[in-house]
């Protein structure tokens, strides 16, 4: 149940982008992306790329603009890096990131580019519009007249904002209060549109209006707490639905006669009590519906499942196939825009430095064949090259091939002592050859070397967790905040340390897998009982389950959060620190969670024989997922036994897949997986769960279900070192490869001990 990003699309969705030779941007700030919307000939490419909270979206002149959090990010087009993106030759443009403006946190809302290419943003804290200057965070330039100062208290829900003539124009607000989040009280029917020229109130008594836009000289808006878009008469305020979408709509983008136009799914919070909306239970669509704007006629969409429930913004940008290139993209190292005065001027590069920034580039391209062999060739000339040295030893660890990455990074820290990564890396191949004692030592010497160097520290705190010793562990554990693949969690608001909390409310949420937070849940309780109030925020799968549990008061999905909902906060990964949780302390009472009782799922037939539930695969962006996952036709092994009864609580499955299950008679259960209470129920029904790592072996250990977990011997650290019952989930079996990739010996061994278990 891995909290994967999907979609699906009509046919007409890639053929109208391929018409206008246009792609779209569409902005999630629930689920923390920015997605690329692309045709590929009859299909559509959703690129996803990460950002804190993005927001606002807009674009002119090359120059894509993006409110991410506390920042505008500016994304500058470069048409010739495009075919350098991979796969080589497919864009043709790529987005770079040329500077970031920090704002604070004003809750950016929409952007607009005027004729003077000034972006315009909606700041929806202060109740104004403001721009940017590089002497100032923000600089206000109109506020309603009704808003009689500035504060960051949110008075109007100022949201919307359009562009006419090249000139800030009409404005869409939730509310008309001067109080601080007073648009609140009437969010159902309190939302207006306002001329921000003369300060006109054009229409009210619209139902959480967004992204008013002007188009063919009329004045469109998405009146979405009704799901409607509706163009409003400037002079009269006279409001026209032209089309009901099943959604609630926000952010908007036209093609000649059709309207692109997000939709967020309706839930059942106290943001969507009392819409129109709520009122249709169909209408819980989250994606980028086409509407013909003549006739009000659907001919299109695309719609988003897994970790995709809401979008904001939605930008049409005049490239087929673009690309939008990370920070640490990199390409970002070899691409430069200089103006063409300073060309004549540029010297020949050191071909010396060319071959090593191309082995360096084929190496961040993952393509480790090339780079491998043109580190080799630097090497006969210059044998004692620290960085090339370094880099080789790196790329053998990432092909693992260990024993070589160790001779060539030994030889870097032999001639650079104080090489902080080489010591680092030297470490990771020692651990994959599960030499830990010896990775521990290079751990050592990597953060004696930089005290600061936080993905040593971390490193070494996994090894630590592997081989029991939590104490040490949990500390290093928590230098992940500052590595750069972590984003911790943004508020004012403390993080919890173990201090009094007996009359405040604390706020956990979850973090990296949702199998994680299934197995750190057992802590709740613990913290509950130090605490006034407990809310929890997490993913939309886990919700029902954390509802059921009794300590906790309050669920909440990620998103806007109101800033007195909490006193203090702490990662769920970070409890069993704040805890001093060790393996003799360490809560084993099951099963520790429970499940709704209006979840209901089909009843399994009973044939007689024991029922297995099997999983195969985990999430295909896990980084050691090569080492996870094993291959279906490794896992059909089992399922030759007539003795049982097979289910596959597997998900996603592709048509091979299926078909695979359908002939060795295996039952697949994948559309009854919507939620993790309903995979819970169907688990219930089980005698036994057979997995590699997922979050499904969390959540059968978390209900005290039987469990067999498959391992590779490079598991993570949850699962010890050599045990052979799990330390966290007392009826799970453990059982390892004797050799990496040996997935069908495995399977015999797990063929046995199936029998034995389930054959009395």
């Amino acid at each position: 149940m891995a909290d994967a990003l999907h979609s699906q699309h009509t046919t007409t969705f890639p053929e109208l982008l391929n018409q206008a030779q246009a792609s779209l941007v569409v902005s999630t700030y629930q689920a923390g992306k920015l997605i690329l919307l692309r045709a590929n000939d009859s299909a559509l490419n959703t690129h996803f790329v990460a950002l804190p909270k993005p927001m606002g979206v807009a674009f002119s002149n090359g120059r894509l603009s993006v409110g991410a959090g506390a920042q505008v990010i500016d994304y500058f087009n470069m048409a010739n890096v495009g075919p350098k993106v991979e796969p080589i030759n497919t864009h043709d443009s790529a987005f770079l990131p040329r500077r970031t403006h920090v704002t604070g946190d004003i809750d950016i809302h929409e952007m607009g580019f005027d004729s003077d290419n000034t972006l315009w943003i909606v700041n929806t804290k202060m109740s104004c519009l403001c721009t940017l200057d590089i002497n100032h965070s923000i600089v206000p330039r109109w506020r309603p007249p009704f808003i009689s100062g500035y504060d960051l208290t949110d008075r109007c829900h100022l949201n919307g904002l359009a562009i006419r003539d090249g000139k800030p124009k009409y404005v869409s607000a939730l509310g008309t209060s001067d109080k601080p989040a007073g648009w609140r009280e009437n969010k159902a029917f309190g939302g207006m549109i306002m001329d921000i020229e003369n300060n006109k109130m054009i229409a009210e008594g619209l139902s959480m209006p967004h992204s008013p836009r002007w188009y063919r000289n009329k004045l469109w808006v998405l009146e979405s707490g009704a799901g409607q878009l509706v163009t409003i008469d400037e002079n009269t305020g006279e409001k026209t639905v032209i089309a009901q979408v099943p959604g609630f709509c926000r952010g908007i983008d036209f093609i000649e006669r059709y309207a692109l136009i997000g939709l967020s799914e309706v839930r059942e919070t106290a943001v969507f009590a009392g819409l129109p909306l709520t009122e249709r239970e169909q209408d819980r669509k989250c994606g980028v519906w086409i509407v013909d704007i003549e006739t009000g006629e659907t001919v299109g969409f695309l719609v988003f499942s897994g970790g995709v429930q809401e979008i904001f913004s939605v930008q049409l940008v005049p490239w087929r196939y673009p690309a939008l290139l990370d920070l640490d993209d990199p390409l970002l190292h070899t691409s430069y825009s200089i103006p063409d005065e300073a060309l004549k001027d540029f010297t020949a590069p050191d071909p010396k430095l060319v071959k090593l920034e191309q082995a360096i580039a084929h190496h961040r391209r993952r393509q480790f064949d090339e780079a491998i062999t043109e580190y080799h060739e630097i090497l006969k000339e210059e044998p004692e090259n620290v960085t090339v040295l370094y880099h080789l030893g790196v790329a053998l660890s990432d092909t693992e091939q260990w024993d070589d990455a160790i001779q060539y990074l030994e030889k870097t820290v032999n001639i650079q002592k104080n090489h902080a990564e080489a010591h680092n890396s030297l470490g990771h191949a020692w651990a994959g050859k599960l030499a830990f004692d010896k990775a521990i030592t290079c751990y050592e010497a990597a953060i004696a070397a930089d005290q600061t160097y936080a993905t040593a520290h971390f490193n070494r705190g996994c090894v630590k967790l592997k081989l029991g010793d939590y104490a040490q562990g949990w500390k290093e554990y928590e230098w992940r905040w500052k590595m750069p693949t972590f984003q911790p969690f943004q508020c004012p608001q403390e993080q919890w340390h173990g201090e009094d909390i007996s009359d405040k409310t604390i706020l956990v949420h979850t973090e990296q897998g949702n199998g994680d937070a299934i197995q750190f849940a057992r802590f709740l309780p613990l913290v509950r009982a130090r605490c006034a109030k407990l809310v929890i925020v997490c993913t939309e799968p886990l919700r029902l389950l954390f509802r059921e549990m009794e300590c906790v008061d309050e669920v909440r999905l990620p998103g806007n959060l109101p800033g007195d909902l909490f006193d203090v906060y702490c990662p769920i990964m970070s409890l069993a620190g704040v805890l001093d949780i060790n393996l003799e302390n360490l809560p084993k009472s099951m099963p520790y969670l429970s499940l709704a009782k209006e979840v209901v799922v089909p009843e399994l037939p009973n044939t007689g024989k024991p029922k297995i539930g099997i999983v195969w695969a985990g999430s295909a962006t896990q980084q050691i997922n090569h080492h996870r996952s094993c291959p279906i036709d490794a896992m059909m092994q089992l399922s030759n036994n007539s003795e049982f009864d097979f289910y596959s609580l597997q998900t996603p499955l592709n048509e091979a897949d299926k078909k695979t299950l359908a002939k060795h008679h295996v039952k697949d259960l994948e559309q009854e997986l919507i939620s993790y209470s309903h995979t819970g129920k169907l688990i219930q029904q089980l005698d036994l769960v057979i997995s590699v790592c997922t979050s499904v072996v969390h959540l059968t250990g978390a209900l005290n279900v039987p469990a067999i977990v498959l391992l590779s011997p490079h598991a993570d650290w949850r699962w010890l070192e050599d045990e052979s019952t799990s330390t966290w989930y007392p009826s799970t079996h453990v059982l390892r490869q004797q050799q990496s990739g040996d997935w069908t010996s495995l399977m015999v061994t797990a063929a046995g001990k199936m029998k034995d278990l389930l054959i009395k």
